[in-house]
């Protein structure tokens, strides 16, 4: 078991070594390799397999891949005791070989290769523990990602327009009103992927997975795939698709980062967080703004994956209680793993120079140049306030407030000190990552001319924000406690807004409802009495009238002999 993890341990971070400094050369030199292999040729119709390596690519790869080796180290402590270990390391090792594929592809039918086994590796990973609860929420996983498969397929049969398919070389013409179309589609996909609303609901549903995956998959990587390939196509979408893109990203935002104050459950937590920042990622995409949606993406991976990996460990060391009312007092029962917990919510806020700020911040600055209207100003800052507000109320839950568990206890750094390895690997990464890439991404930096009172609105925002989940945490102190005597709204936002009922429910009850009336009506009813029991009895009556006829024939013979008897003699 250890050697698995320590092979693929080492055998990813190098990689991933050899992937970064690949991207550093190919990002100075402004470098870009493209390796195609023809498969087939269908009249003049190519089906090629094509790689794209440019310092996009291959920086992308490089986290992807740095991540999923801290991962899987960390799961070697984590997993420790399953006895299909194996099984689940080979399941990481195929997904991320899966968004490998997804990654350096430019050709939407190797990209489908990709995409699908994400979908299907993510589902697997999901029922990983085999109970009721996991079966549900790896099926709307599944089912709401293939809703994005199916318009990704759809795309590829309108690319049979062009004679090929390598999206890379027809972004610009895609974007004319006659080819809108696969821009179109390829935004539903990747809002299915990236679950923006209105298929939000199974991002937090997919935490019934271990820990270790919703750290890889679920924050940094898989949910990444759809902005990914939206960066990739951010030539393609014309006016009306961004605007379109802008209002779902904003509101997706917004309302996560609301649900998220209204939340118990540590993990659903960082999940709507997750959720929250995709939003960004959506909206700052839609205003046009590609290279800081990457540089976003990037530093967002790292604090989110060291985020979930002090989760779990916090959950794995108060035997498996993900409810944030039991912890409180952690600071003083494992310190370290608290202080990594501190700095990348902290990043996660923006606070100034560790690496969330420097993407976070930018973005709001461009968004406060870029005046589009007064809503998508607001929206971008309150979805900022919300974000420190549910991180505040976290850390008073998690590590100021009183300890709510078992009074005999074993929690400790000790016990889980390879985690701490795996999760030290990212620490540095969170706090230098974001200096160190806007150095690299941006060499010409960003003129940002703002007046004094709206450059100071972001920190306005956090100290604000900050002030609230302190607030909010103490609400549940009392004896009323307000989320009881307004049940309703807070049963509302805190579902994210009834998302969850509607894309099963919804989906399911009518349907069925209709279903049994069809099948009460029709297939049991006139269906049956028109068509094969009716044959049947009209069929059996005539057989029996035969039967009688045949039994009874020497009876009939003498009778219809005295009738013509008498008939001949009454003549």
């Amino acid at each position: 078991m250890i050697s698995i993890c320590l092979v693929f341990f080492f055998f990813l971070l190098l990689l991933s070594i050899i992937s970064f400094l690949l991207s550093l050369n190919f990002l100075i030199f402004d470098y870009i390799l493209m390796l195609e292999f023809q498969l087939i040729n269908i009249n003049s119709c190519q089906i090629l397999m094509t790689f794209l390596f440019d310092w996009m690519s291959l920086l992308f790869m490089s986290f992807v891949l740095f991540i999923s080796s801290m991962v899987i180290y960390y799961s070697y402590s984590y997993m420790e005791g399953d006895l299909n270990m194996n099984r689940f390391i080979m399941l990481v090792c195929m997904f991320v070989l899966s968004m490998m594929l997804l990654i350096i592809s430019p050709n939407l039918i190797s990209i489908l290769l990709g995409w699908d086994g994400l979908g299907l590796v993510s589902y697997c990973l999901v029922i990983y523990y085999q109970n009721v609860k996991s079966y549900n929420a790896g099926m709307i996983t599944a089912l709401s990602n293939r809703i994005g498969d199916v318009f990704l397929l759809l795309s590829i049969a309108w690319m049979m327009n062009y004679g090929g398919f390598n999206f890379y070389f027809y972004t610009e013409y895609m974007k004319s009103d006659k080819m809108f179309i696969i821009g179109l589609f390829i935004m539903i996909a990747a809002m299915t992927k990236s679950a923006q609303i209105p298929f939000s609901s199974w991002l937090p549903a997919a935490m019934a997975a271990p820990t270790p995956v919703s750290s890889l998959v679920h924050s940094s990587t898989l949910v990444t795939a759809g902005i990914y390939l939206l960066i990739r196509f951010n030539l393609a979408l014309n006016y009306n698709c961004m605007m379109f893109m802008l209002f779902i990203g904003s509101m997706t935002m917004f309302m996560a980062g609301l649900g998220a104050n209204f939340e118990y459950d540590l993990k659903k937590i960082i999940a709507l967080s997750t959720l929250s920042q995709l939003g960004l990622m959506m909206s700052i995409l839609s205003l046009g703004e590609y290279k800081l949606a990457f540089f976003h993406l990037l530093t967002h991976a790292l604090f989110k994956a060291l985020l979930f990996m002090c989760g779990g460990c916090m959950i794995h060391n108060l035997s498996n209680c993900q409810d944030i009312r039991f912890m409180g007092n952690l600071i003083n029962l494992m310190p370290l793993t608290c202080s990594f917990f501190i700095i990348s919510n902290m990043a996660l806020c923006g606070l100034p120079f560790l690496s969330g700020f420097y993407s976070k911040d930018l973005i709001l600055e461009v968004v406060s140049m870029n005046y589009l209207n007064i809503y998508i100003y607001l929206i971008f800052f309150i979805s900022t306030g919300l974000t420190v507000s549910y991180t505040f109320r976290l850390i008073y839950y998690v590590i100021i407030g009183n300890y709510n568990h078992f009074s005999l206890h074993l929690i400790s750094d000790n016990n889980n000190f390879i985690m701490l390895k795996g999760m030290s690997g990212l620490i540095l990464f969170v706090i230098f990552g974001g200096s160190m890439l806007i150095w690299l991404m941006f060499p010409i930096p960003y003129f940002i001319c703002l007046p004094f009172i709206m450059k100071m609105m972001v920190l306005f925002v956090i100290m604000i924000g900050s002030l609230m989940g302190y607030e909010l945490s103490k609400l549940a102190l009392g004896y009323s406690i307000n989320s009881l005597n307004n049940l309703k709204k807070s049963l509302f936002f805190s579902s994210m807004w009834n998302m969850p009922y509607l894309s099963t429910f919804g989906m399911n009850y009518y349907p069925l409802i209709l279903g049994n009336q069809i099948y009460m009506n029709m297939d049991q009813g006139w269906s049956e009495f028109i068509g094969a029991q009716n044959i049947y009895l009209n069929i059996k009556n005539t057989s029996m009238f035969l039967q009688f006829l045949y039994f009874n024939n020497l009876k009939i013979f003498m009778l219809l002999t005295v009738l013509w008897i008498l008939f001949l003699i009454f003549i």
